[in-house]
């Protein structure tokens, strides 16, 4: 890996996720972290664990890359096969569990229809995101920025909280589904915005335009397809038919 090439990723990815990290924790900290002998069920802390599990995760690979231990790096990346497909198998499992006394009702309520896209469409991106970084993996310049971008599907959950036990006054001001305010936009926002700033300073350096527009792209039909999905009959039947797995 030639480093010199984007000194700055590689000296800065750490701090980027030790921050977001630190954030999860905060957030999840009332409801989770502080409770943990009081959860209701084992498939929520298999949740909280895989994802936590994945944010150390990075963490630990960026600062193995800044600080040049790249055997180290490849070895500890290996995990990632088993890791990545767990978070996308135990959360979806999570969002059937957390809406699965809907099952039957032939007409869900929209929020509900939203809350589902919300959480699958992210996972969506992140399966997207990850399996282009290991198809890139033998470009470490690629595959790092498409680790990076991991972490953007991961920020409402994140962001909805805290907004929720810190900044109450701020939902007045997001807008609706049927009464319902959708703090999502926030985030997407924030993720939207960082994104954006990602892109041009890598064209602005690196003259790089193939990581993060395209991951730009993939947010935002995420993001579109949260907010609008709710009003799609076949939106409709898919969330039916999936919470009625098992039943």
């Amino acid at each position: 890996m030639n480093a010199r090439l984007s000194p700055a990723l590689y000296r800065h990815s750490p701090r980027f996720f030790v921050v977001f990290l630190a954030l999860t924790v905060w957030a999840f900290w009332p409801s989770y972290f502080a409770r943990l002998f009081d959860q209701p069920s084992l498939l929520h802390h298999a949740h909280g664990i895989v994802l936590a599990l994945w944010l150390v995760m990075l963490v630990v690979q960026a600062q193995l890359i800044r600080t040049q231990r790249r055997p180290l790096h490849r070895r500890l990346g290996k995990l990632s096969y088993v890791l990545a497909p767990a978070v996308v198998l135990v959360t979806t499992a999570f969002v059937h569990q957390q809406l699965g006394g809907l099952a039957g009702i032939p007409q869900l309520p929209a929020p509900v229809l939203h809350s589902l896209a919300l959480m699958l469409l992210s996972l969506v991106g992140f399966a997207l995101f990850y399996g282009l970084a290991i198809a890139k993996r033998r470009d470490s310049q690629t595959h790092a920025r498409w680790m990076v971008c991991t972490v953007f599907p991961m920020f409402t959950p994140v962001t909805d909280r805290l907004i929720a036990a810190h900044w109450r006054p701020l939902i007045g001001t997001l807008p609706r589904i049927e009464g319902n305010p959708v703090l999502p936009v926030v985030g997407f926002a924030l993720a939207d915005l960082i994104l954006l700033a990602l892109s041009w300073w890598d064209w602005r350096t690196n003259r790089r335009l193939n990581v993060f527009p395209v991951a730009l792209g993939v947010l935002l039909a995420y993001h579109v397809g949260t907010l609008t999905l709710h009003r799609v009959p076949a939106w409709n039947a898919f969330a039916v038919w999936f919470l009625g797995l098992g039943s």
